[in-house]
């Protein structure tokens, strides 16, 4: 039997190893970190979720970094209600992640043009399709040839989390923490 990891009676090492999960998200595409459902509040009320991809972390400011097209639901979704939620869950490692705070949108700022000129050429062909996300159509668009035809279309949001819910499931024992910010507290929960 393998020894239980430090995090599960230790609410810092918890932390820890939910900021580590999220790091490696962005690092590794092959971490289900990588792909977060992210949650907004749609303009008639109710929650809209959506799959995007984690491209940058900072654990001390404790902010996520996705990229959006800017005509997309989600941003006017963002403008009109910037709180958010995210979800992650990691079969394998048996983790979940619930993160609440409030979304930012980067378009024609340094943000936005570093996080554009980080991009590879096939995101960026992404943003490069003529019409609007979600834009009812006859037949689906050609392929766009040039990546650099969606620099206007492209977005970041920013999610500041002030609130961070974690899961983890095991036979010897379930655990569940929260940790809020501003001001500071963790506690256990009941699984």
């Amino acid at each position: 039997m393998k020894p239980r990891p430090a995090f599960a009676d230790d609410l810092a090492a918890t932390l820890r190893e939910a900021f580590a999960l999220l790091a490696r998200g962005v690092a590794d595409r092959h971490s289900p970190f990588h792909t977060p459902t992210l949650a907004t509040i749609g303009r008639d009320g109710a929650p809209r979720a959506r799959t995007l991809v984690l491209r940058g972390f900072d654990p001390a400011a404790r902010q996520l970094r996705l990229h959006s097209d800017a005509r997309s639901a989600k941003l006017a979704e963002a403008l009109a209600d910037p709180r958010a939620a995210l979800h992650v869950y990691d079969p394998r490692a048996q983790v979940q992640l619930r993160l609440e705070g409030r979304l930012s949108i980067h378009r024609e700022d340094a943000l936005a043009d570093a996080a554009w000129a980080a991009s590879r050429p096939s995101s960026r062909m992404c943003y490069a399709i003529e019409a609007a996300p979600g834009t009812p159509v006859a037949s689906p668009p050609p392929a766009p040839r040039d990546p650099d035809a969606g620099r206007p279309h492209f977005a970041v949001l920013m999610l500041r989390f002030h609130r961070l819910e974690w899961l983890w499931l095991d036979a010897a024992g379930h655990r569940r923490a929260l940790f809020t910010f501003d001001p500071d507290s963790a506690t256990w929960l009941v699984p």
